[in-house]
């Protein structure tokens, strides 16, 4: 008669011919069992479809094999494609995830959302949520958390371990390629000044122009929020108040798309007589007309390395009150050269 009970360990003990110790060995992927007998282990779980009791190894091991994740704005691509790279690392690694999304980038009060993962007993939280405003706070505000936290995207700090994409330098990459292309006047549209990331990109821009002898000016730069809408309207007041521009460094790539489309209308020649660079590297940046130079980051790495991150600390404060190291991660993004920004010849 036909059962649906499932395999048990001593099942693959059996048929693996070992003891059921060195399965529970090859299940936590210990090191200390020989490669044939490991091969001889996965190939019994396999063929009797062992599925091992989480629960159970939880309650050894001291761990949930479950991460909680703190972000904000899904809608927008950057988090998104945050947010896929650390679900893809974290099923590979073999945990699973509890999300809670804000509902706007700047909360100040983050114990409602903490407690809730807290109370579901999370190994390790990931807090992708970008520094804006006064939520810088939030360094503040985890001194009795008692598991580790990994931020992303925020301001390096003693005894935090943080993730980051140099913003800095990609500004200054982009600045750079200008420079060499032979455009003097490089213009800026920011992104909103209360955003971490939009201080790093302004700062590296001015860093690169001062470097190379240019002047920096209030008149040569405006601020957008992110939407190509707002591109829109921060080029039309750049051309405006600073009329010797022959190139524009965007915060980011759909403000980029306004730019171009603003120049088209205008009668701009892009590259020849502007030169356009965005910063994010989005997927449809090669479709832009002409094709975008752009700072690519690479926000799957950011979340996979937010994970990796996060597990290693988990591991050294197995069984302890959780202390921060004061270390992390640092992504440096790639400048990709594409027409908006090679400058062509009049012949």
């Amino acid at each position: 008669m036909r059962t649906n009970r499932r395999p048990t360990i001593k099942q693959v003990a059996w048929v693996a011919q070992v003891s059921t110790q060195t399965v529970s060995r090859v299940i936590n992927d210990r090191p200390d069992v020989a490669p044939e007998t490991r091969a001889r282990v996965q190939a019994a779980i396999q063929n009797l479809g062992f599925l091992p009791n989480a629960l159970a190894r939880s309650l050894i091991q001291k761990r949930s094999y479950t991460l909680g994740v703190v972000t904000a704005g899904l809608k927008y691509i950057g988090p998104s494609r945050t947010l896929h790279g650390i679900t893809s690392k974290a099923d590979e690694m073999g945990y699973t995830l509890l999300l809670k999304e804000f509902p706007q980038f700047d909360i100040s009060d983050i114990h409602p959302l903490i407690q809730p993962l807290l109370a579901r007993h999370v190994d390790g939280i990931v807090w992708a949520v970008p520094e804006v405003g006064s939520n810088h706070q939030w360094a503040n505000d985890i001194a009795d958390v008692p598991v580790p936290i990994v931020f992303l995207t925020m301001k390096e700090r003693a005894n935090l371990t943080i993730v980051h994409v140099d913003n800095f330098a990609g500004a200054v990459m982009a600045t750079e390629h200008l420079l060499e292309q032979g455009y003097r006047n490089i213009g800026h549209i920011t992104g909103p000044m209360d955003w971490w990331e939009s201080q790093q990109r302004k700062a590296g821009w001015e860093s690169a122009l001062k470097k190379a002898g240019r002047k920096v000016g209030l008149s040569h730069s405006t601020e957008g929020n992110w939407s190509s809408s707002s591109g829109e309207t921060a080029f039309i007041q750049l051309l405006s108040q600073y009329p010797d521009m022959d190139a524009v460094f965007v915060a980011n790539d759909q403000m980029a798309l306004s730019v171009l489309q603003v120049a088209c209308s205008r009668d701009i020649d892009v590259p020849r007589e502007l030169g356009v660079v965005g910063f994010d590297g989005i997927p449809e940046s090669p479709y832009y007309w002409p094709p975008l130079t752009t700072v690519s980051q690479d926000q799957y790495v950011l979340g996979s390395k937010a994970v990796e991150e996060v597990v290693e600390a988990v591991k050294r404060s197995q069984g302890e009150k959780y202390v921060s190291n004061d270390h992390g991660t640092v992504i440096m993004p790639e400048l990709i050269v594409r027409k908006s920004s090679v400058r062509q010849s009049p012949g």
